[in-house]
């Protein structure tokens, strides 16, 4: 988009704002995903082709059983397409009629699509970050202002979520400024947290678990694993003891675990629950219930007895649960 938001001008003609470099970079993207989805406004004004261009790419995709191309997504209420729009240059496409959002990406799940690029337009873009149905956005910024209210943007008027996004990480690519951020906050450290798990020693008696303490500011303060300093430590102790005794930060602080805190455990008197009442932190979101294969976990319960805000995120349980076959 332009320094002032916008992904294009007034004007018939396509206001170019990616350079060569910014191409390439789009395109290597392309090849690393398993769709790639645009508003049907999209083709009938801009009739893109979303192919990889590189043919080194395409080749590398084939050598790994992949289409040279991701498959082609496209939603509509209104049909009213060129039928000899690049878009349907051949079969790897699909279009939804008057589909929701949530059936599109239930449905490409289904197809075995697992990355997908939503590359616009405005409309494509509000739906998905409204209905927080995105992980991550890749915004490129390009050194001219448009200054046209008559522009499209790069989103519409909508409902978005408040909270801050999480800024990944920013980089140069030619003229242009890429920024990488996760809008939900609690599934971006949530999945750190499953990464964290999966450093852990294995063991038949204890659940691999991750943990990442988060101050309000959106830092990091802390991250840990089961099992990283001594057998029988947790997650959620080994990364508070990584913080200095009486940190104010904490008292503002979110700890995250792959796995509900325990309530109660065998190998030591106090249980995550205490440690994290203990260390006063407010908010816990962990991603998958403890199964009652060693104790009756009810951190959930005991936090949320204590006046802790507690946030299961079911949605995230599977991702947790891969991490090992004593979730199963």
């Amino acid at each position: 988009m332009s320094v002032d938001g916008y992904i294009d001008d007034a004007h018939p003609e396509r206001l170019v704002l990616s350079g060569d470099e910014d191409w390439d970079r789009v395109d290597e993207l392309r090849a690393s995903c398993d769709a790639i989805l645009v508003g049907a406004n999209t083709i009938r004004s801009d009739n893109p082709r979303l192919r990889v261009r590189s043919q080194r790419r395409r080749a590398e995709r084939v050598a790994r059983g992949l289409p040279a191309n991701p498959l082609r997504v496209t939603m509509t209420r209104a049909g009213g397409f060129d039928p000899d729009a690049e878009f349907f240059a051949d079969d790897n496409h699909v279009v939804y009629e008057r589909a929701e959002l949530s059936t599109v990406v239930e449905d490409l799940y289904r197809r075995g699509v697992r990355r997908l690029m939503v590359e616009g337009g405005s409309s494509v873009h509000t739906g998905f970050l409204t209905s927080n149905l995105a992980d991550e956005i890749q915004l490129a910024i390009a050194p001219i202002f448009v200054g046209d209210s008559r522009a499209p943007r790069f989103v519409n008027d909508g409902e978005f979520a408040k909270d801050r996004m999480v800024l990944g990480d920013i980089s140069r690519v030619g003229d242009v400024t890429v920024m990488r951020f996760f809008p939900d906050a609690d599934r971006y450290w949530l999945r750190e947290c499953v990464s964290e798990s999966l450093k852990c020693p294995p063991s038949e008696t204890a659940y691999p678990v991750g943990a990442v303490i988060v101050g309000a500011d959106g830092r990091e303060i802390a991250r840990g694993y089961s099992r990283e300093t001594d057998p029988t430590a947790h997650a959620e102790e080994e990364a508070l003891a990584k913080v200095t005794p009486g940190d104010l930060r904490l008292a503002t602080a979110t700890i995250y675990s792959s796995l509900e805190p325990c309530s109660t455990r065998k190998s030591r008197p106090r249980s995550c629950s205490q440690w994290i009442l203990d260390a006063g932190i407010p908010r816990v979101v962990f991603a998958l219930r403890e199964p009652s294969r060693f104790v009756v976990g009810e951190g959930f319960e005991q936090l949320s007895a204590a006046g802790v805000s507690v946030v299961e995120r079911a949605d995230l349980a599977p991702e947790a649960g891969q991490a090992s076959p004593l979730y199963r």
